[in-house]
């Protein structure tokens, strides 16, 4: 399409397979989206458009992510405000008939790349997320993640007598199977990691497991702890499809063919 359409909160610009979204800077727009900047969003990572009114004569044209695409939406899971919503575009009313004409041809792009909302679950992450390093305080330690490892380092002022006995954590991404991000602005809000082998079932109370730190009031803020938590995802992702498939009896098959060749 090669056009751009320019929003209150930010600019797309339809690429040939993809729409790059820049997110405008101010004191009203989210900091979330600040701190992502710019990002590129292929066609195949959407499921579909939705164009509706929106707040104080506006409309609001948003792309509807496809499942598993944007290790971002995976992490956050449903839990993000309206206004910090990276697939939002915001206009003035009197341009809806021009959001519609757009919506129409991202629902073309989106249909012709493999995308829709008929299309499976994408077999792999199709939008990047910041990068490491990263790192911010929650209430109880410093979480840092260098690209391939979690750190926790514990503060004296907040964490609870059993991270102290634990002492400071180092999680290798081979290790995990995930991150369990609970919102800051909502009651119990935490970052915890999900080992491999936790078979789905999480550690007890946040504030004793070392594998969580726990956000308070100034602490774990969503702009600083939720592109940790996508980087985290997205990197567990890469080392899951690297890792070596193995056989019925926890062999790796790799292992396997160089002992034969050998």
């Amino acid at each position: 399409m090669g056009d751009v359409l320019a929003g209150s909160n930010a600019v797309w610009e339809f690429d040939a397979d993809a729409v790059l979204i820049r997110y405008e800077r101010g004191m009203r727009n989210s900091k979330l989206l600040q701190t992502l900047g710019r990002r590129r969003v292929p066609y195949e990572a959407l499921a579909g458009v939705e164009l509706g009114p929106g707040r104080r004569g506006t409309v609001v044209l948003r792309a509807l992510p496809r499942r598993g695409a944007d290790p971002l939406m995976e992490a956050a899971k449903g839990q993000l405000k309206e206004a910090a919503d990276p697939y939002r575009l915001v206009l003035p009313a009197e341009r809806e008939l021009l959001a519609e004409y757009y919506a129409e041809e991202l629902l073309s792009a989106i249909g012709a790349a493999g995308g829709g909302s008929d299309a499976e679950p994408a077999p792999r992450h199709l939008v990047e997320v910041p990068s490491a390093p990263q790192s911010f305080k929650a209430y109880d330690g410093k979480a840092s993640f260098d690209g391939d490892t979690v750190s926790f380092r514990w503060f004296w002022t907040g964490a609870s007598t059993a991270k102290w006995k634990a002492g400071d954590q180092h999680f290798p991404v081979a290790e995990l199977s995930g991150v369990d991000w609970r919102s800051p602005e909502m009651l119990g809000g935490h970052l915890r990691l999900l080992p491999r082998d936790a078979d789905g079932h999480h550690a007890g109370n946040p504030d004793d497991d070392p594998a969580t730190v726990v956000f308070g009031l100034g602490y774990g803020l969503v702009h600083e702890s939720l592109p940790l938590a996508a980087a985290v995802v997205a990197a567990v992702q890469r080392a899951a499809r690297t890792r070596p498939a193995l056989d019925r009896d926890g062999y790796s098959r790799a292992a396997d063919v160089d002992d034969m060749s050998g």
